[in-house]
């Protein structure tokens, strides 16, 4: 074939590009529709996504308010033994965040006695500190640290504002 082509003028060329074109047009017409089709799906498919999830964090802050769902502080204060890999933590608008440090390999929690900083690896530890009078937080900077999932965007969240549930919960 490319022997056939070499031996070809560059209008005879042309012309076998013009009829090529004129060949290719219905295919590339019914393409465009199938795309524009296929586009209508998806974009249907997002829509149900994104009202499933809006209702989904509905339901959690609902459950929230309604006190069904602890405290980060109620937590920490009735744990005896646990991992905080084991929850799944949510503000109080119903997003999703992690405990403790961006890029970190586990979650913890800091607790402060006004002066040192213990960072908790467990509910047990940060249980034990707790009773042991210790606060969440730091010196001077009370609060839990989150970040958000995916990010290395963290701050610091009144305990109060941060509510744990079990993982396998919906």
């Amino acid at each position: 074939m490319t022997d056939d082509l070499a031996g070809l003028t560059e209008d005879e060329l042309q012309e076998r590009l013009d009829a090529l074109k004129v060949e290719m047009r219905p295919a590339e017409q019914q393409l465009a529709e199938l795309r524009g089709r296929r586009d209508l799906l998806l974009t249907e498919r997002r829509r149900r996504e994104r009202l499933d999830r809006r209702e989904a964090r509905a339901s959690l802050r609902a459950s929230m308010s309604s006190g069904d769902l602890p405290t980060i502080a109620d937590l920490v204060a009735s744990a005896d033994e646990g991992d905080f890999a084991d929850f799944v933590y949510s503000l109080k608008t119903g997003g999703e965040v992690v405990l403790g440090f961006p890029g970190a390999r586990a979650a913890t929690l800091a607790f402060t006695d006004g002066v040192r900083v213990v960072q908790a690896k467990d509910l047990k530890q940060a249980a034990e500190l707790y009773a042991a009078g210790w606060e969440l937080g730091s010196p001077g900077r009370p609060g839990v640290r989150i970040h958000f999932p995916g990010t290395r965007q963290e701050k610091l969240v009144d305990p109060q504002e941060l509510f744990a549930r079990y993982r396998s919960s919906p």
